[in-house]
């Protein structure tokens, strides 16, 4: 494959229980009866999707609240171990582009993965307030496939959620389970590559 699209968090960075400690929080102080495996299951998708899936009316609001409280667990957050290696080394390849397809806004993305010095191993970024849906529909993919000029046929896109995958293959892209985060399941039987450690990237 010449060109691979990353999904960010939990894939590249765990970011779980930076987001989710919060939300999890905030919900409960809100009067939602939520349990933290409840809110996980929502983790990857945009803050705002997530929010109307757990039920929540006043999605501004809550959005709000919920973000004011982040920047209190941003200590939880860390690159993956292997990730730098692997990115370098793939970015060190002739012929071979890389872009981030992400859930975050850019803000957002600033805060999380720029502070770790991984933006410098990409070509190109879509960030969700780019695009009109978020995954599971194909928009970022394909925006990510804009981007880079690349052909449909040579793209991965590389995430550890079951939107990921239902975004890669509505793009027609192949897609690669990060499976140092989510081993694989009957839910992700159409899984193209079974990554085991971030080196196997190098394999494909």
């Amino acid at each position: 494959m010449k060109y691979l699209i990353f999904d960010v968090d939990g894939t590249l960075i765990d970011t779980e229980k930076m987001y989710l400690l919060p939300l999890h929080k905030t919900l409960i102080e809100n009067g939602y009866d939520v349990t933290y495996d409840d809110v996980k299951k929502v983790f990857g998708i945009t803050a705002t999707d997530a929010l109307k899936i757990l039920g929540v009316q006043d999605v501004e609001g809550m959005l709000a609240k919920w973000f004011g409280q982040i920047k209190d667990y941003k200590h939880y957050a860390h690159v993956y171990p292997g990730i730098t290696d692997a990115l370098a080394k793939i970015h060190a390849m002739q012929n071979t582009r890389l872009a981030i397809a992400t859930s975050k806004q850019e803000n957002e993305f600033h805060r999380d993965v720029t502070r770790f010095g991984l933006d410098k191993y990409f070509d190109q970024f879509v960030f969700s307030n780019e695009i009109k849906h978020g995954k599971p529909a194909p928009d970022m993919v394909l925006k990510g496939i804009e981007k880079l000029a690349a052909n449909p046929d040579e793209t991965i896109y590389i995430g550890d959620t079951i939107y990921d995958l239902q975004a890669a293959h509505a793009a027609n892209v192949k897609f690669a389970l990060a499976g140092w985060r989510t081993k694989k399941t009957a839910e992700f039987e159409k899984t193209d590559y079974d990554l085991h450690t971030p080196a196997d990237l190098l394999k494909i």
